[in-house]
């Protein structure tokens, strides 16, 4: 059985999620004074949309007032997806992250920002940007090597494909 409120609401909250067609991707419970906060992370390969994020926030405010999960005080519910740079945890995260920009912090030190390109059981393909007009290079990192892992936001890329149509 659970011990803490976190992990108990995770296991009330995680089958509902995933009947939507989501992730739960993380639970976080704030306590400031009075006022509680129950902030819920969700996602999907495909990505979350508002309405979805509607919805599903609808299921978990309903369940947790059935049920009394949160006490008998007031709190809010806050629904959403992860941030932009958000970190990579999970094996799925790597997947949704394909095509993205990520830094790898790297267990033998220093990092790596580096494009993925696939990802398999064992690690990732990367493509490591050309600096001063040198060409990319391919580069291949093992989970094991990989110590943390977080996409980057990219204002200005150039789309390759547009590139190859032209």
């Amino acid at each position: 059985m659970s011990t803490t409120q976190s992990e108990r609401l995770r296991e009330l909250l995680e089958p509902l999620v995933t009947s939507q067609g989501l992730d739960l991707e993380e639970i976080e419970l704030d306590s400031v004074g009075r006022k509680r906060v129950l902030r819920v992370v969700v996602d999907s390969d495909t990505g979350a949309d508002l309405d979805r994020i509607a919805d599903v926030s609808r299921a978990l405010s309903a369940k947790l007032d059935e049920t009394n999960a949160m006490g008998e005080g007031e709190y809010t519910l806050e629904v959403g997806t992860p941030g932009a740079e958000r970190p990579l945890t999970e094996h799925r995260h790597y997947i949704r992250a394909t095509d993205r920009l990520v830094k790898f912090q790297l267990a033998e030190g220093g990092e790596l920002v580096a494009r993925i390109l696939k990802v398999d059981d064992e690690g990732v393909d990367t493509e490591v940007p050309g600096v001063k007009g040198r060409k990319a290079t391919a580069r291949r990192l093992a989970f094991d090597d990989i110590v943390r892992a977080r996409v980057q936001v990219e204002f200005s890329r150039k789309d390759n494909k547009k590139e190859e149509e032209a």
